[in-house]
C-alpha cells in the first residue's frame, strides 16, 4: 500500500440530524405511557412547537396537562383545536367535561359531555361520557339550583378578568355588557365594566355605570374601589383623600372584600393598609393569584419588610413570569413597567377580534426590548386574522421600507414620546388612534403626523374630563389652532 493511500481512501459524508415534529411526538407518547408526564410534557411541547398546527399533538398536551392537574391549560388547549385548528375533533368535548368537572363547573361539564354524546353517538368514550353524566346529575340534586345555574356566569366572569388584565378592553366590554343583559343584577359585572371604559377612556361611561349601581346596590366595596382608583388616575386629590378616609372605616369579612380592598390601597400608595390586610389573608392560608402576591410584595416592601416582600415576589413571578423587571425595589422598574415590555400581553392582543388590538400590540412589538423575538413568533407567523394593513405595517416592521400608512405607525411615535410606558390607563389612548385610523377615509388627509396626534390626545383627555384648551394642545405638537381644530372634528365623528 502506497504512502498517500489514505488520502485517496473515500470519506464519510457527514449527516445532520433535524427532530421533526414527529419525532418528539413519538418520543413523548413513549414517555406517556411509562407514566413519565413531565418528560412526556416536555417532548410533546417540543413536538408543538415545531408543528403548532397539528392538533394530534395538541390535544396530547392537553390530556397531559389533565392528568398532572392543570385543568385550566388543559381546557385552553382543548378550546383552540375546537375553535382554530379542526372542529370536527368531537372527542375534545369529551375532555373538556372532565375537566370542566374536576374545576367543579358542572354545568359546562354537563354541555360538554352533552354535546360529545350528540355529536359522535358511537364515540370510543361514549360508556365513560354516560358515567360522567350521571355523576354530574347526582351532584345537581344535592347543589341548589341556583348555585348550580352560576357555573356559566362565573366562567365568563373569570374571562372577563383576564380579558381586562392582558389589555384587551373592546372584547372585555363586549361580554360584560352580554352577562349584564342575562343578569341584569350581577353587580361584579358593572364594577368591571366601569373599569373597561374607563381605561378606554370613556370616563362618563364608567362614572354612570357605577353611580348605577351605588343606586341600586348602595354601599357596593368594589364599587367604591372603583371610584377611588378612577380619583386617584385623574388626579381628583380631594376626592381621593375622602374615598381613603371612608374605606379605612371599612372592615371587610369576605376574603373577596379583603383582596379587592388592599389591592386598592396599594394601587394608590396606602401600603400600612395594604398590607395589613393582604399579609392576614396570607397567614390565614389564602392562596391568591398572581396579582394578589405582586400588590402584597409592594406593599410589604414599602413598609420595610423586605424578606416578606422578596418571598411574596417569587410567587407573583411563578404565576405571572411577565411581570419580571418590575421589583418594587427595581429602581429601573419604570422603564419596563409597561405593556411594551408584557411579552404576553402583546401575544395575548395579536390574537385578538378587534383589529384595533392587533395594530395596538404590533406598535408595542415595535418599541419591545423583545421586538424580533415577537416579530418570529407563532402568534405573527400564522395569524390568519391579520388584514392587508396589518401584513403592510409587519413588513415595515421587518424592513423600514415606506408604507402606504406610515402614518398610522409615525402618529403613534409622536404619543409614545409622551406617553411610556404604556400603562393600562394610557393603551386607552393608543387604541383609540388605531380605531380611528382603521375608519379613515381615503377622501381624507392622513399625511400630517402632529395633527392626528393633537387631536387625538386632546379628546382622549377631554373624555378623561381632564384640564386641557386646543390652544396649549396645538402648542405642544406644533401646529396651529385652526388645524387642530378642524383634526378634532375628524376624530370625534370617526369615533361617533
Amino acid at each position: 500500500m502506497s504512502k498517500d493511500s489514505k488520502a485517496r481512501q473515500p470519506k464519510g459524508k457527514l449527516l445532520t440530524f433535524n427532530p421533526t415534529g414527529e419525532y418528539y411526538f413519538a418520543k413523548g407518547l413513549k414517555a406517556y405511557h411509562k407514566r413519565d408526564l413531565y418528560k412526556a410534557k416536555k417532548y410533546i411541547q417540543r413536538a408543538m412547537q415545531l408543528e403548532p398546527g397539528e392538533p394530534m399533538i395538541v390535544c396530547q398536551l392537553a390530556i397531559i396537562f389533565s392528568e398532572l392537574g392543570d385543568y385550566q391549560e388543559a381546557n385552553t388547549l382543548l378550546h383552540t383545536i375546537l375553535e382554530e385548528l379542526d372542529a370536527d375533533m368531537v372527542e375534545c368535548h369529551y375532555f373538556l367535561a372532565n375537566n370542566y368537572a374536576h374545576l367543579g363547573f358542572f354545568k359546562d361539564a354537563y354541555h360538554h359531555a352533552n354535546l360529545y354524546l350528540e355529536l359522535d353517538e358511537d364515540g370510543e368514550f361514549v360508556d365513560h361520557t354516560m358515567d360522567l353524566l350521571e355523576l354530574l346529575t347526582m351532584e345537581a340534586e344535592e347543589m341548589d339550583e341556583d348555585l348550580y345555574d352560576q357555573d356559566d356566569l362565573i366562567t365568563k366572569q373569570e374571562h372577563a378578568r383576564e380579558l381586562l388584565e392582558s389589555g384587551h378592553f373592546p372584547k372585555a366590554v363586549e361580554l360584560l355588557n352580554s352577562v349584564i343583559d342575562e343578569y341584569p343584577e350581577y353587580w361584579s359585572a358593572y364594577n368591571n365594566l366601569a373599569l373597561a371604559y374607563f381605561y378606554l377612556g370613556e370616563n362618563q361611561k364608567a362614572a354612570d355605570i357605577l353611580e348605577k349601581v351605588f343606586q341600586e346596590n348602595p354601599g357596593n366595596l368594589h364599587a367604591l374601589c372603583n371610584k377611588l382608583v378612577f380619583a386617584f388616575y385623574q388626579h381628583d386629590m380631594p376626592e381621593v383623600k375622602a374615598l381613603k378616609d371612608m374605606l379605612k372605616k371599612i372592615k371587610p369579612i369576605s376574603i373577596e372584600h379583603q383582596f379587592k380592598l388592599g389591592a386598592t390601597f396599594a394601587l394608590t400608595g396606602e401600603y400600612d393598609e395594604a398590607f395589613s390586610l393582604l399579609r392576614s389573608l396570607q397567614k390565614k392560608g389564602f392562596d391568591g393569584d398572581g396579582t394578589f402576591f405582586y400588590w402584597l410584595s409592594y406593599s410589604a416592601y414599602y413598609t420595610g419588610r423586605e424578606a416578606i416582600a422578596q418571598s411574596a415576589w417569587k410567587k407573583a413571578i411563578q404565576l405571572n413570569p411577565e411581570k419580571e423587571g418590575n421589583e418594587p425595589w427595581n429602581e429601573d422598574k419604570t422603564v419596563l413597567d409597561g405593556f411594551e415590555n408584557h411579552h404576553a400581553s402583546i401575544l395575548k392582543k395579536l390574537e385578538s377580534d378587534y383589529i384595533e388590538e392587533r395594530l395596538f400590540a404590533l406598535f408595542l412589538t415595535s418599541v419591545s426590548a423583545g421586538k424580533d423575538e415577537i416579530l418570529t413568533s407563532r402568534e405573527i407567523k400564522h395569524n390568519q386574522r391579520f388584514s392587508h394593513l396589518e401584513r403592510e405595517y409587519l413588513s415595515f416592521l421587518r424592513t423600514k421600507e415606506e408604507m402606504a400608512g406610515q402614518t398610522l405607525h409615525e402618529t403613534a411615535l409622536l404619543l409614545y414620546q409622551n406617553y411610556h410606558p404604556i400603562g393600562t390607563v394610557e393603551a386607552g389612548l393608543f387604541l383609540m388612534w388605531f380605531a380611528v385610523f382603521v375608519k379613515l377615509d381615503s377622501s381624507l388627509s392622513v399625511k400630517n403626523n402632529k395633527a392626528w396626534a393633537a387631536a387625538v390626545e386632546y379628546v382622549w383627555m377631554k373624555m378623561r374630563e381632564e384640564k386641557v384648551s386646543q390652544q396649549q394642545m396645538a402648542g405642544k405638537y406644533g401646529v396651529s389652532s385652526s388645524t387642530l381644530q378642524k383634526y378634532v372634528k375628524m376624530v370625534k365623528n370617526l369615533l361617533s
